[in-house]
């Protein structure tokens, strides 16, 4: 029988608590939450990252958070990609996106960085962009605030009344990846809810 091959979750987001509840580190939230769902293991707190391991659903899983700011989270995955044998395409990356409305969430398999930066370094680092992606609407500001201040702002009160279920909805998107694939994963999770 061949060995399941392990899987990597990525959330993408800023470190320190003055980032902790702003919009770009919706990456870090699902994480976060994923990894006391699914009850993962602490590998330790590298300079750069913190790991967690375990299984879902009988698959080998490494949740990692890049501890370098968002533009830099390129370095410690691709790191992390070569230490632990992961293949680009067991690689998940769940991530902010301001093209989409917030609590839309969407799931890409391949593609460009769509100008967010943390994208950016990934691809730069990894030499690929072969990888799924769990894009999660967060909206666009209005006219007078720009997006940088956007998205290192905190979710307004509206937002932030449904922000567990949307969390909630991007654990069960990436569940579904590790197990069903990024296609049937698509088919799920890709419509308008």
């Amino acid at each position: 029988m061949d060995e399941i091959k392990p899987h990597l979750i990525v959330g993408l987001g800023n470190p320190g608590p003055a980032y902790a509840f702003t919009r770009h580190n919706i990456g870090f939230m699902v994480v976060d939450r994923l990894v006391r769902k699914c009850e993962l293991a602490s590998c330790g707190q590298r300079d750069d990252a913190v790991l967690h391991s375990g299984r879902i659903a009988d698959i080998p899983v490494v949740a990692a958070r890049p501890m370098t700011y968002m533009n830099r989270s390129g370095g410690p995955v691709g790191d992390i990609v070569r230490t632990h044998g992961i293949q680009f395409e067991d690689m998940v990356v769940i991530h902010d996106d301001i093209d989409l409305a917030y609590e839309r969430l969407k799931i890409k398999e391949k593609g460009g960085d769509g100008g967010h930066n943390g994208l950016r370094s990934l691809i730069d680092a990894l030499g690929t962009d072969d990888f799924v992606r769990v894009r999660m609407g967060v909206g666009r500001p209005e006219a007078d605030i720009g997006v940088v201040d956007y998205v290192l702002g905190e979710f307004d009160a509206s937002q932030r009344s449904t922000l567990e279920p949307f969390l909630s909805r991007a654990i069960e998107a990436a569940r579904a990846i590790l197990c069903e694939g990024a296609k049937e994963a698509m088919n799920r999770f890709n419509r308008k809810p």
